[in-house]
């Protein structure tokens, strides 16, 4: 009775003072990437509603990269404002965290995705349908795979112009998952970038049905993870009394003040903050693409239109592990003796189930997918660091994998045969002598992900590597080098196969792209080579950026 009083009177209290309800404080400056490319999303759906066919695709075009470069210059604004360091601060009521990491990791999803862009937007590839000029997704989504109203689709040229606002839709979210400073953004963030892709995936011309199988496949085991991250944020809610980061660990630390009757029953319970934390995790370790929760990376990588594996791949690791390093060293570090053994577990099985299970794969974007998720393992050494050397180490790695990442699945766009592209392994033997220059570009793109000296991944290895060892994590760079070396074995294989084998007669061609391929592949190269040769730039920056406000 006494809790049904207490209601009743605060309703009471609300209606008679409506004025003192408090209107939400939000600092739209420095929120400023975010709400560009939402506007810019918002406005797409639009141009998709009012404007002729015809005229779409170069519209939405024009505004997801007008878009994405203004987001990307008021990134640059707010950092050089100061908000990366002395100004840094949780803004919007404390839902989000504008600082160095945040402001450093919004920076590559924006860059990255305009370089994303180039590649979605492609219509040379494939050959013309009916005198039109095609891209790489459905001509029509909603039609039954090879039904009349495909055919029809086809047969009048149509393209599918809805994948560029999909697509910043997606960017919106995966802004905002990094800089996430309440446990509830963090999870409102992950739907909004994960619904999209999910969408995005079920797109691809060629190939439809396997194209929505591996749709489902994500989003089913994407929904799973979801409740996991749902379910601990609840635990962690009911053991802290407060979904705000800060709020939690001092609740962890013992600092609270202001402790409440409810918050003195439940904070002395261990299991809520073990079992609650240790949910949260594998939501995001999902999302990584990290051991034991990557089941859906191959097959969905392989299935997805390439364009959009290339930014997935790329994009949604940046984010996650953003938003796993502010979990880790802001909302735990009072638990680090827990999360540390645990982590050190899933980083050594993902580091050596991405390398071994990888040199049994024949089709070339199954073995990117491994690869992907032995580069997990490896990131998740310098998250262990627990230093701040750690954290600038992380985003740097994250920078360099991207933009390679990015590239190389550019350059499997380019090797077709009369199906579409060609990603069974044995079609690229004697690439090398067909299309020296690709199969050469494709070769430096396997080198970085090797790790070999000068090009990025080797300054992103040895930059994570030596802030684990640093951290006292010396067995698990033993570990990584070791996988890098069994890494190193497949990468070789495939530049072997592209280079030292007779091309066969009725083997694949190198399609010839347009100037928006052209340079994403260009971008991906001359970042994977500045970034080895002359990294100190680059990890300095990271090194600025890498202090996480509280």
């Amino acid at each position: 009775m006494a809790d049904a009083s207490v209601v009743h009177s605060l309703w009471t209290t609300a209606a008679q003072a409506p004025d003192k309800i408090p209107g939400p404080k939000i600092e739209y400056g420095q929120l400023a990437p975010t709400l560009i490319v939402l506007g810019a999303a918002v406005l797409a759906i639009l141009i998709e509603a009012f404007l002729p066919r015809r005229s779409r695709y170069h519209a939405q075009l024009l505004l997801s990269l007008v878009g994405l470069a203004a987001a990307f210059a008021a990134v640059i604004g707010l950092a050089a404002g100061g908000y990366a360091g002395s100004k840094s601060r949780i803004a919007a009521m404390g839902a989000v965290a504008v600082d160095g990491p945040a402001l450093f990791l919004q920076g590559t999803i924006l860059l990255v995705s305009l370089v994303a862009v180039f590649t979605f937007a492609e219509r040379r590839l494939d050959p013309q349908a009916h005198g039109k000029r095609v891209d790489s997704f459905a001509a029509q989504a909603g039609a039954v795979p090879g039904g009349p109203a495909e055919q029809a689709a086809v047969k009048a040229g149509f393209t599918t112009t809805e994948v560029f606002p999909i697509l910043l839709f997606a960017v919106g979210g995966l802004l905002i998952f990094p800089a996430a400073n309440d446990l509830l953004t963090l999870f409102v963030a992950l739907e909004v970038f994960s619904l999209p892709l999910y969408v995005l995936c079920a797109l691809a011309r060629r190939q439809r049905l396997l194209s929505q199988e591996s749709a489902v496949k994500y989003f089913l085991l994407g929904a799973f993870s979801s409740a996991f991250l749902l379910f601990g944020i609840a635990l962690l809610y009911g053991y802290a009394g407060t979904v705000t980061y800060a709020g939690i660990a001092d609740v962890v630390d013992g600092t609270v003040r202001d402790i409440t009757p409810a918050l003195a029953g439940t904070m002395g319970n261990d299991a809520l903050l073990l079992i609650g934390g240790a949910m949260v995790l594998m939501g995001l370790l999902f999302k990584v693409g990290a051991v034991p929760f990557h089941m859906w990376t191959p097959d969905v990588y392989q299935g997805a239109p390439t364009p959009v594996t290339g930014f997935m791949a790329a994009a949604t690791k940046v984010a996650a592990f953003g938003a796993l390093l502010r979990l880790l060293y802001v909302v735990l570090p009072g638990m680090r003796w827990d999360w540390r053994p645990v982590m050190w577990g899933v980083a050594i099985i993902t580091m050596l189930v991405g390398a071994i299970v990888a040199i049994t794969q024949t089709d070339v974007k199954r073995l990117l997918a491994y690869s992907s998720i032995a580069h997990a393992g490896f990131i998740l050494a310098g998250v262990i660091a627990a230093t701040p050397d750690g954290v600038s180490s992380v985003l740097f790695y994250l920078a360099a994998y991207s933009f390679v990442t990015l590239g190389a699945f550019a350059v499997v766009t380019l090797v077709r045969d009369a199906g579409g592209e060609a990603t069974h392994l044995s079609k690229w033997a004697g690439l090398g002598r067909r299309s020296p220059l690709v199969a050469a570009v494709f070769a430096i793109f396997l080198l970085a992900f090797a790790g070999i000296p000068l090009t990025s991944g080797f300054s992103g290895k040895f930059a994570v590597f030596k802030a684990a060892a640093e951290g006292g994590a010396a067995p698990l760079v033993i570990v990584g080098v070791i996988s890098s070396a069994i890494a190193a074995f497949f990468y070789i294989r495939v530049i072997v196969l592209m280079f030292f084998s007779e091309p066969k007669p009725e083997g694949p061609t190198v399609a010839v792209p347009s100037p928006l391929t052209i340079t994403a592949i260009g971008i991906g190269v001359a970042v994977t080579i500045a970034l080895g040769v002359a990294p100190q730039y680059f990890l300095d920056l990271a090194g600025q950026a890498g202090v996480f406000v509280r």
